[in-house]
């Protein structure tokens, strides 16, 4: 006990330093150092305090460096960077952009009535107008045949040529261009210059004072993947929302280390739209309720730990399957395998799928556990042999089964009728996807049922102790915190519905645990009791 206690105690520890450390590192992102005394010779003075007249002025080119030619698609003449604003503008597509290629946007700030390419005090920064992906599979009604293409995919199909074209990637359009620029009247200490704020300072001697030009910013984190448009050999114009708003110092650095985090993500491997479940947390979260949310994650990632392993643990000592629903974790196993099959088929983020296929592959280690299974391999085909159970493990086995039989009247119609439905009404992309969605939408709409015959097991029995409580309340404390989450990371509807399911049977376990007190003489999970364990270990008294 002293063991598991110190363990446990050693992680919290190392959880409050983490969070301490990170809450560290992020005052030191959002926290600048400014220059003590303005008229010291290290001190970086704003351009801006100058007020001089700005134009905002926006051309697209084939190549990052404008070789090949470039065209002014927009241009604020007066430009007041106190000023927000939101544009709308047709941007001609070159015919070698049409053609699965590449376009980038160059964005200026520099002096008015002045060209970009004159003035030596401009700033300037570019960015990718087009992405690739792999666009989404046509969905058909499989009796019928028919297809029911979005427009862009029909384009697609009528000018590539088929289907053979779905695999590989396509340039996308980003509709949105989001721009930033720093109006704070911020004085840098060069000797304390951020390197997050280094790559987009340009400086210049002004006499004797040094002087840096407008900070400007593109916001890659706002590109999304719901904005990107296909683009195809008839896209000759496609619009661009061009937006502009100030930002502040502490912002535009965590900005930049968010944007840089999510640009190694994609080096490692992950996708666009891996990508894009990260920058939603991000661009479509308060900043406030980001801050929540960062908290939030913490103790979901150390609750999960603990939840973890007192789950682990209370398996690998169970002996004894009395007062435990084996079909109820039959059915978990099942349903995680399917849920985790429904997520992968659905290209979720890996923040989603990977915990998922996790917990698929401990249901399958506990239903070895549950139902006694012994492997063993006989050159390369394995023979299964079950274990025997009990008088009390088959009281056990008999109340589950009174139980599921209650539940297979109302389950499977409805299972079935809502399948027959889907396959009639609604459009897949294979007999897969369609078996794999009814399968997940009988698990997420009635999977709660097959939480029942443990709460009925429970109800025979007077007792909840055989439950493995701890990992129990951990578990709970997360599905709470997964609600916050469900409003925060993208995933199918139904798995959001999930969450908020589980909290209903999670607040009826705690009933139970209320109307039937300890009995000190009853077993708990490791099938001992407490009055054995308080009888002493030594030779009994002899007369």
């Amino acid at each position: 006990m002293f063991q598991k206690t110190s363990f446990t105690t050693l992680i919290v520890g190392v959880f409050v330093v983490y969070v301490l450390h990170t809450c560290w590192v992020m005052y030191g992102i959002v926290y600048t150092k400014p220059c003590e005394n303005p008229k010291f010779e290290n001190c970086l003075k704003p351009y801006l305090s100058g007020k001089t007249r700005l134009q905002l002025s926006i051309y697209t080119a084939l190549r990052p460096n404008a070789e090949g030619g470039h065209t002014l698609i927009h241009k604020e003449e007066d430009f007041d960077v106190e000023s927000k604003f939101e544009r709308i503008v047709n941007v001609s597509l070159p015919k070698k952009t049409r053609k699965n290629g590449t376009l980038y946007a160059m964005v200026f700030v520099h002096q008015a009535g002045m060209s970009p390419w004159q003035d030596p005090r401009q700033v300037h920064l570019v960015t990718q107008l087009t992405t690739y992906m792999i666009p989404k599979p046509l969905e058909v009604s499989l009796i019928s045949g028919e297809e029911a293409p979005k427009p862009e995919q029909l384009k697609r199909k009528t000018t590539t040529g088929g289907d053979s074209a779905v695999d590989r990637p396509v340039s996308h359009w980003r509709s949105r261009l989001t721009l930033n620029v720093v109006s704070e009247d911020f004085v840098f200490d060069r000797d304390f210059l951020p390197s997050d704020v280094h790559r987009y300072l340009k400086v210049f001697q002004n006499g004797k004072k040094m002087v840096y030009l407008p900070l400007l910013f593109v916001d890659e984190l706002s590109n999304r993947v719901k904005d990107l448009m296909e683009i195809n050999s008839t896209s000759i114009e496609l619009p661009l929302t061009i937006s502009y708003d100030t930002i502040s110092l502490g912002k535009l650095r965590f900005w930049i280390h968010m944007q840089d985090a999510v640009y190694s993500l994609q080096q490692f491997g992950f996708t666009e739209k891996d990508a894009d479940e990260i920058k939603g947390i991000f661009v479509d979260t308060n900043l406030y309720l980001l801050a929540l949310t960062f908290f939030v994650a913490a103790f979901h990632l150390l609750f999960d730990f603990l939840a973890f392993k007192n789950d682990i643990s209370f398996w690998k000592q169970k002996k004894s399957m009395v007062g435990m629903s084996s079909k109820a974790v039959l059915w978990r196993c099942f349903s995680t395998i399917v849920i985790f099959m429904y997520l992968f088929d659905e290209q979720t983020s890996l923040l989603v799928l990977i915990p998922a296929g996790i917990g698929s592959l401990i249901e399958v280690w506990k239903v070895k556990k549950a139902f006694k299974i012994q492997i063993i391999w006989k050159a390369v085909r394995p023979t299964f042999i079950f274990g025997k159970s009990d008088e009390s493990e088959r009281r056990t086995e008999e109340y589950d089964t009174l139980a599921m039989k209650y539940l297979s009247y109302l389950l499977y119609p409805m299972c079935i009728g809502g399948a027959v439905y889907a396959l009639v009404f609604l459009r897949y992309k294979s007999w897969y996807s369609w078996i794999i969605n009814s399968l997940v939408n009988g698990v997420y709409a009635f999977g709660f049922l097959f939480m029942l015959p443990q709460l009925f097991v429970n109800y025979k029995f007077k007792s909840v102790a055989h439950l493995p409580w701890k990992a129990f309340m951990y578990k709970a404390f997360n599905t709470f915190i997964d609600d916050i989450f469900a409003f925060i990371i993208t995933m199918p509807t139904s798995h959001r519905l999930a969450c908020f399911r589980d909290d209903v049977v999670f607040l009826v376990y705690l009933y139970q645990r209320w109307l039937y007190p300890v009995d000190k003489t009853r077993m708990n999970e490791y099938g001992l009791s407490y009055d054995e364990e308080e009888k002493p270990k030594g030779k009994a008294h002899e007369d």
